[in-house]
């Protein structure tokens, strides 16, 4: 590991080198790393050119060899197109309330290690539930259930997880308290095919529920868990629901789930609901 250090030290980026170590990438393994494996070990946008141009160095490539890759690709091995896929995934958005403000009162250093107990708190709650984390994208997550791995429940298995994750945030040490947002939508979607070209080329999904997971997201309260009528009708009464109707959610039918004391609420939108604690609960949601 020290060779890493050494090496991102003689670019000016030694500050990557615990992010590196944290994550197991030695000096073997730096020509396979990807813009996309950068960005989820939290190397910032220009920091990550800089370094795949200096990897690029050392291991001879040239800016072309994306294109060579592809050319001498094993015979045989399945093209980008013949890996996505038409299933029905359950997406959740996740988002740390208030990083902008926080931005501005507190040091760098300090916001960055924030945002990464904040990541590495979702990372360990939705995999617990069978999660799977697409990408952060700065103060945000992507996560997906039902890809790749399915599970009949992944509907249940997001709504868990989104509470458990304004739990387990609320928990996090801080100057200031910390809390999430949640949305959650259910659909079919084309998942796994290839997005962007080059070092920016990432499994990308297709379809109208990512959209609709990112605007209930927008439209949650601080600790409280949105989802999708879609959601809403696979769950059952497993959660209890409270009327949203005064929201506007642009089109998208809804539902949230709250985990603020005493924790037995959830709420439902004109079009959704939002559920409330586990099982035990009866539902509360009235017929639209």
């Amino acid at each position: 590991m020290q060779q890493v250090a050494d090496w991102l030290e003689k670019l000016g980026l030694g500050q990557y080198a615990q992010r590196f170590a944290e994550n197991g990438v030695d000096f073997s393994v730096l020509p396979d790393l990807t813009d996309q494996d950068l960005e989820k070990i939290g190397v910032l946008l220009g920091h990550r050119r800089k370094m795949l141009r200096a990897i690029a160095e050392l291991s001879g490539v040239e800016k072309s060899a994306p294109k060579a890759t592809a050319e001498t690709s094993v015979p045989g091995a399945p093209q980008p197109q013949d890996t996505a896929e038409r299933r029905q995934v359950t997406v959740m958005f996740s988002d740390l309330v208030g990083s902008t403000a926080l931005s501005a009162r507190m040091d760098p250093e300090d916001l960055r290690e924030v945002i990464s107990a904040y990541q590495k708190c979702v990372a360990a709650t939705v995999q617990r539930f069978g999660g799977f984390i697409d990408k952060y994208m700065g103060d945000g997550v992507l996560v997906y259930f039902g890809y790749p791995q399915a599970h009949e429940d992944d509907a249940e298995r997001a709504v868990r997880a989104g509470l458990e994750l304004v739990q387990a945030v609320s928990g996090l040490k801080s100057s200031a308290p910390l809390k999430t947002r949640v949305g959650i939508a259910t659909g079919l979607v084309v998942v796994g095919d290839l997005i962007g070209s080059g070092e920016a080329q990432e499994r990308g999904i297709v379809g109208e529920t990512p959209n609709v997971a990112a605007r209930l997201q927008g439209i949650a309260e601080p600790n409280t868990v949105v989802i999708a009528e879609s959601t809403r009708r696979l769950v059952g009464n497993l959660f209890d629901f409270q009327d949203l109707r005064a929201k506007d959610l642009s089109g998208a039918a809804a539902a949230a789930v709250t985990r603020t004391p005493p924790f037995r609420t959830a709420t439902r939108s004109s079009r959704g609901w939002p559920a409330s604690r586990p099982q035990h609960f009866s539902s509360c949601f009235r017929s639209a």
